[in-house]
């Protein structure tokens, strides 16, 4: 006779404390089995078999599967497709309903929809809740019911509905002798799914008071190890708790929480504008922008080798850890789009690639900020001058020099365009395809 269970479906929100839909899972009161699926959809397309966020991804399960293990229980973890794992599950249990928290992601929902169709036909029900945002996308609108579109008058409607109720954490310990009761399930390797460890470490999940008090005088200055909270990835995958991070962040340094406003901005326009997802420009008009698109160029961005410290040390951080300080990620991409006029797109698909934390909604918005062509955007005439955002907010070139310690020989190489000409060419260009 088949076990008459409930699924709690983690993808990212890979924690087993303060956890929307795990509560409501384990309050249902039938046995909790959790499952986690390495998605062939998703892995199938990474070029690189050492992507640390696999492994990221990996390390985390391991460690809620030796929580659940300690009570008695176990996480089922597949590789493969969501729809086939979902067959096979449904035929070695009686299920009655899936819990899961909700994506916004366009493959996200379009994978949602067909599981809970597949579901549907099978009499389970498919219920998500809000986890991975403080407010999702219709929660914090304009009087007339449409979206805001520009930051600042989001973030101060964001901040008055805001009150302890947004930011309680959900009790889930309370209802844990309600996980599904067997003995240990493996979790397939690295090496099994076709990728390789590198074993460098991931930065820590812990929440320090200390660096987020100081933030807004600190954040600003890529140097300075301790001048963030560095808990981007840990956004990403749902390691730690949005909630738990906002109410610090209410708390004690208001800066910091702008910068969880942002997240939320971002997926919010994300939802209301898909077409952001696929490509599109949030403002039509800058499609026309004539892209000089040099390859080789490009080339030299990705590896670091452009003669300007700042942009090619940040570069470097990314491509040696996954991870790029915010000031930079706005300097290297002014670069890219404006010095070098090639097209944001190939820009945010290399930091797609690359970057630990990244997250369709922010990254997209980050990048067409930077171009002009996204809503809220820089306008289109500024343009970042690397010389004077070095002498800003490196002016001691601690980070230039750790990540481009030969920036003062002969062998390092010369800019590979000048600033003025760079910064006249790039208005030019956007002046014609604007007003045309």
């Amino acid at each position: 006779m088949k076990a008459h269970v409930n699924i709690m479906w983690f993808r990212r929100d890979l924690r087993l404390e303060d956890n929307a839909a795990l509560y409501h899972a384990l309050k249902s009161q039938l046995p909790v089995i959790p499952v986690f699926i390495f998605d062939r959809a998703i892995l199938d397309k990474l070029d690189d078999k050492t992507d640390r966020r696999v492994e990221f991804i990996h390390s985390a399960v391991v460690e809620m599967q030796q929580y659940l293990q300690g009570l008695n229980s176990s996480m089922e973890v597949y590789y493969g497709f969501p729809k086939e794992v979902f067959e096979t599950i449904t035929s070695r249990y009686e299920v009655e309903a899936v819990f899961t928290n909700r994506d916004y992601e366009p493959y996200g929902l379009e994978r949602d929809q067909e599981i809970k169709t597949q579901l549907s036909e099978k009499g389970i029900a498919f219920k998500t809740y809000k986890d991975q945002v403080i407010f999702e996308c219709n929660e914090v609108m304009k009087d007339n019911g449409t979206p805001y579109t520009v930051f600042t008058p989001y973030s101060k409607r964001w901040k008055a509905k805001l009150n302890d109720f947004y930011l309680s954490a959900y009790p889930v310990k309370k209802y844990q002798q309600y996980y599904y009761q067997t003995s240990p399930n493996p979790i397939p390797t690295l090496e099994s799914m076709g990728f390789k460890a590198v074993s460098k470490s991931f930065p820590a999940k812990q929440l320090r008071d200390d660096i987020i008090s100081k933030y807004h005088d600190t954040r600003d200055f890529p140097g300075n190890d301790t001048g963030t909270s560095r808990l981007g990835v840990h956004f990403r995958f749902g390691t730690v708790s949005i909630r738990k991070v906002a109410r610090v962040a209410r708390s004690i340094n208001d800066t910091y929480l702008g910068e969880l406003i942002w997240r939320d901005f971002y997926q919010m326009i994300l939802c209301h504008f898909p077409q952001l997802g696929k490509g599109a420009a949030f403002k039509p008009q800058y499609e026309h922008i004539q892209w000089r698109n040099n390859e080789e160029e490009f080339k030299k961005w990705c590896d670091g080798q452009t003669g300007y410290p700042i942009v090619d040390a940040g570069m470097r951080e990314l491509n040696a850890t996954g991870f790029m300080h915010n000031r930079v990620r706005m300097v290297v991409a002014s670069f890219l789009t404006k010095h070098l006029l090639i097209d944001w797109r190939w820009g945010e698909a290399y930091f797609a690639a690359k970057l630990l934390d990244y997250d369709l909604a922010s990254n997209n918005g980050g990048w067409q900020w930077a171009a002009g062509c996204g809503c809220d955007a820089a306008p289109y005439f500024r343009v970042f001058n690397p010389s004077l955002q070095t002498q800003k907010f490196d002016k001691a070139l601690e980070y230039v020099r750790k990540w481009v310690p030969e920036f003062e020989e002969f062998t390092y190489p010369r800019p590979i365009v000048q600033h003025e000409f760079a910064r006249k060419r790039a208005l030019e260009v956007y002046a014609k395809a604007l007003n045309p």
